[in-house]
């Protein structure tokens, strides 16, 4: 999108994570990946507990077969200990199997053991 997206405004300091993950390289299974993750058939109870544990924002980008999701939070999140909460939620551990189909991974993997944390290399001021 070459226009491209405006962020929210949380009216504080935030702190950023970014993560990727590979995709199977299967056309047909990338399509559906996208349909679950649209609007219309998002599950309900893992968007609230994403928010439940305390992010502010996700989005995740594709390019081919590979994701990026950039995941925006407080500045005293701590990253490990929401992570443990929402593997407990409703439905969160249902969901991680439904996807790790199109992820190429483990079923009963957590979220935070398939997408690997990116290093910030540049920043511009």
């Amino acid at each position: 999108m070459k226009e491209g997206y405006i962020q929210q405004a949380h009216g504080m300091r935030t702190k950023r994570y970014v993560q990727t993950l590979q995709l199977a390289d299967d056309p047909e299974l990338i399509a559906l990946y996208r349909k679950w993750h649209s609007e219309e058939y998002q599950w309900k109870e893992v968007r609230d507990g994403i928010r439940e544990v305390g992010i502010l924002e996700m989005e995740i980008y594709i390019l081919g077969t590979t994701l990026v999701m950039i995941v925006d939070t407080p500045p005293d999140f701590n990253w490990e200990e929401a992570m443990a909460r929402l593997a407990a939620l409703p439905r969160q551990a249902e969901w991680e199997a439904f996807v790790a189909k199109f992820q190429g991974c483990a079923e009963n993997a957590r979220s935070d053991e398939k997408w690997q944390m990116m290093e910030r290399m540049f920043r511009l001021y």
